[in-house]
């Protein structure tokens, strides 16, 4: 890193911070903001319960994440950490509000991945690919809305890829005691990258790359390398042991490999056709790359590469894609994990065009050009990102209806098909779905239900329940 680089990479960086702050106060009801709201219930929570990172809790209370009835709302998913940062930072500073502080937090990791990235692309392709690496991820209309969302994948992969600059730090250091400390360091990052989100472990084949690279046929002698694997490994195993005490909080997960759920219900997308087209032209080339990036993310790709890191990063966002199709193709957000990869195959690309000074055009030429693709790339994925930060009113007044008619201690069913954003806007804790006959929900505590659904309208009014609230779009009864 020279002088020239930290000039360039702060000024990615500040255009990177300034995009991600459009809408950083809007309501919790954007797009994927049933997940977004569970994740901030958490944090939520541990403002108002403690800070017990062994119980976190949000509002669900029912049986359809898990399978099992979960009357404490439990939620055992990701180790806390990131809840509990935003959390603290809405108790230390609470001008502002926790779901501000949550996507701040979330922009803040995503300038550290961006620095990581631009350090291991200048280090191991040149300045070029360090460049539009780092400008990728810091403009494309889908990572700029999916960094600054209330979700733990971008703090997750974030000290993944700080966890590999680290240790190219540790590779290439002189002095002991430096070593020990990049060494360390990157182990820790990458432990708590695992217990954020143990997706992020395919990330661990750049790191063994970068071992491999130091040590080369020595490297079953170095115990080290193996202790640095076990350590990151070690608090995630002990976490994923702990929470096997309590299924009701663990959502069902194992469709995530090879299902999608659909209106039929869950179907196959292993390997099919479906796969490839939502992934590889959908989501890849359209909504992400914006269809002209693609031609940088093939060469990219294809070049030779000068040494194996680049491509192990690569091949790690893509062997997680392909391990996880079901989930990959049912959310968006799960592209996230993959990010590095993505923006690092277009800098490569861009990088191959310009460095090819005898192949392709001339510089005074191929630069216009690239810009002028950007320029299209990034205004074609915004055309279809930018409906992701829209927030349905219809949300809102609801949540103000529940507020207005009930308690705070209330259980309430918000009838959202198991969205659980109504539930957070309304800060109530309930079900989100009428998942049980509303006899049986009434035994079990409920007080509320607010409804959209036309047949369950008339079924209550029939029933004689009261009507609290009724316009053309929802009712609240009375239970």
């Amino acid at each position: 890193m020279k002088k020239k680089d930290f000039i360039i990479l702060g000024l990615i960086l500040l255009v990177a911070f300034v995009v991600r702050l459009y809408k950083i106060d809007a309501p919790l009801a954007d797009f994927h903001s049933w997940r977004q709201a569970d994740t901030a219930a958490v944090g939520r929570n541990f403002e108002r319960t403690g800070f017990n990172f062994f119980m976190p809790t949000y509002d669900d209370l029912s049986n359809l994440q898990s399978g099992v009835d979960n009357p404490k709302g439990l939620r055992f998913v990701e180790f806390p950490l990131y809840n509990a940062s935003f959390a603290g930072l809405h108790m230390a500073m609470p001008f502002l509000s926790l779901e501000t502080w949550a996507r701040l937090v979330a922009v803040l990791f995503s300038l550290l991945c961006i620095g990581s990235l631009y350090y291991l692309a200048l280090a191991e392709a040149g300045r070029p690919t360090a460049i539009f690496t780092a400008i990728t991820y810091a403009i494309m209309p889908f990572f700029v809305y999916f960094s600054r969302v209330i979700l733990p994948e971008t703090p997750a992969i974030s000290l993944a890829i700080f966890s590999i600059f680290l240790l190219h730090l540790f590779t290439t250091e002189k002095t002991k005691g430096k070593k020990i400390l990049w060494f360390s360091l990157s182990s820790i990052s990458f432990a708590v990258s695992l217990l954020i989100k143990p997706t992020t472990a395919f990330y661990g084949l750049p790191l063994l790359v970068l071992f491999i690279r130091k040590y080369k046929y020595s490297i079953p002698k170095q115990l080290h390398v193996f202790l640095y694997f076990i350590l990151a490994a070690a608090p995630l195993l002990m976490w994923r042991y702990y929470i096997t005490n309590y299924p009701e909080g663990i959502p069902a997960s194992n469709w995530l490999f090879t299902m999608v759920n659909t209106s039929e219900g869950q179907k196959e997308i292993f390997m099919r056709p479906a796969f490839f087209r939502w992934i590889f032209y959908e989501r890849l080339n359209n909504i992400i790359m914006g269809g002209y990036l693609t031609v940088f993310f093939v060469l990219g790709i294809i070049r030779k590469q000068k040494t194996l890191l680049p491509l192990s990063i690569i091949a790690a966002g893509f062997i997680y894609i392909f391990v996880f199709q079901g989930g990959n193709v049912q959310h968006e957000y799960y592209q996230v994990i993959a990010f590095p990869a993505i923006a690092l195959a277009i800098g490569l690309g861009v990088g191959l065009i310009i460095e090819s000074t005898k192949t392709f055009l001339h510089p005074v030429l191929t630069t216009p050009i690239i810009i002028v693709i950007f320029s299209a790339s990034f205004l074609f994925s915004w055309y279809q990102v930018k409906g992701y930060y829209v927030i349905p009113q219809d949300l809102l007044l609801m949540a103000k209806i529940i507020q207005t008619f009930t308690k705070p201690t209330d259980k309430v069913i918000a009838d959202r098909m198991g969205d659980t954003t109504l539930l957070y806007l309304a800060d109530r804790k309930g079900a989100p779905l009428l998942y049980r006959e509303i006899g049986e929900m009434k035994k079990m505590g409920y007080k509320y239900i607010l409804t959209d659904k036309r047949e369950i309208i008339q079924k209550l009014t029939l029933e004689k329940y009261e009507k609290l609230f009724e316009n053309n779009q929802f009712a609240l009864f009375a239970l």
